[in-house]
Parts: structure tokens; sequence; C-alpha cells
């Protein structure tokens, strides 16, 4: 398994829970505001940590730890993740996947199999930009669309979110996104914000003014939307 980044405490990353985050690299987007960049592009350039050493270390905080954050990259690229989740599991251990949803199969045997418990979503834009503002030429669509319905389907506990970016996403772009998510149950706006790991440097956020414009105008379709980012 290519895990290329353990964090052994966060509040932030898996919402009412005290948690670890573990870090997949390699991932199918290449999307130009990625703010992990290295795993992305070159995750065989540091050690891989052992899946082993990352469970001992979750078994050691058994009663501490409530939840598993598994984020990348895109962790559904890991031909080993059902065991290593499964492992997780018996610890007696949430998991939250986070995931772009570009292998709408894997994530529907995961989540049927009980091996997550939530589910967060990276939704990249309006339907029409998606190919554009992932840096995939040829992307399928229609493999968004299906892993969006079937979270919206209720099955499990989910959030869809989209990181803003000024130069990427003009706010024109969200009527559309509103509509097309108009049945989920929550959408979460965040703030983008630079890091020496970005893909591709010189981008910008919104004010929060604009966010919360941006909020308003979501809110026309989307019964519940809330701001991440910029100390909200």
């Amino acid at each position: 398994m290519n895990i290329q980044g353990f964090q052994k405490t966060t509040l932030l990353d898996y919402p009412r829970h005290v948690a670890a985050t573990v870090f997949f690299g390699g991932c199918n987007f290449r999307c130009p505001f990625c703010h992990n960049g290295d795993l992305v592009l070159s995750p065989e350039c540091s050690p891989a940590i052992p899946s082993t050493e990352v469970l001992a270390y979750l078994k050691k905080r058994q009663g501490i730890l409530d939840g598993v954050c598994i984020t990348g990259g895109e962790p559904t690229l890991q031909a080993e993740l059902a065991g290593f989740l499964a492992a997780i599991k018996e610890l007696g251990l949430s998991v939250k996947l986070d995931t772009n949803g570009y292998r709408p199969q894997e994530l529907k045997e995961l989540c049927r199999s009980g091996l997550v418990d939530y589910v967060a979503m990276d939704i990249k834009g309006a339907p029409e930009k998606y190919a554009e503002i992932c840096g995939l030429s040829g992307l399928d669509f229609q493999k968004i669309s299906e892993s969006a319905d079937f979270l919206m389907e209720g099955g499990i506990e989910y959030e869809f979110r989209t990181t803003v970016v000024r130069e990427l996403h003009p706010i024109e772009d969200f009527p559309a996104i509103g509509a097309w998510l108009s049945s989920a149950a929550v959408y979460y706006l965040q703030s983008y914000e630079d890091s020496p790991q970005v893909i591709s440097p010189g981008f910008h956020a919104y004010t929060i003014k604009e966010l919360t414009s941006i909020q308003k105008l979501l809110s026309r379709d989307l019964p519940h939307v809330e701001l991440r980012g910029m100390a909200l």
C-alpha cells in the first residue's frame, strides 16, 4: 500500500471525531489547485509507511481515537484498501473516506460492505467544466454523477465540498452546481489556501463576503450550504 503520510491526531478532518489521518499517494486527477501536489505527482519520491505501523499505532490509541480519515491523493486507487479498512474497523474505529468520486464501483463496494462510515466527496466544479478543472482530458462525467447519486440516496452519511478558486470558479457557475446537487444533505464551500505543494501556484481565494454571496446563491437550490476556511 502506498501510505505516504500519517497524522496521528486531528480534530478537523473527521467531523465530530477525534481522529487520525492516513494519506495515500497517487491520484487519477491533476487538479492544478491541489495542495497535495507531492502525493499526486511524485508519491514514489518518499518512502511508504507500512500499514502494519499505522495499525499498531491505532491499536495503542484505542479508547482515545474515535475514527480514521482516509485521504490522498485518491484512496480508492489502492488495491488493498478494503483489507486495510477492515483492520481499522476491527479496532472499533469509524472510517471517513475522502474521494473525488471517479471510481463509483469501488466507492459503492466499500460503503455497502460496511467499511466506510462517512464519505467526503470533492465536487470540482460545474459539470460542463469538470474535465478542465480536474486537468483530465477525456473525463467521463457519468462516473462522477454516479458517485454523487449514490451518496444522495442516503445510505451513508456524507458531505459534498468544493474548494473555491477565484480563477476556476466564476460565480455564475454555481447555479449549475446547485441544480445538480439539489438533493444533497450538506454542501461545503472551502476557501482556497495557497501552499508550497500546490501543483500550479498562482491561484487566489474569494473574500469571505464573496463566499457568503455564493452561499446565498446556492441556498436557492441546496437546503444546507456551509463555509469552511479563512478563519470562518
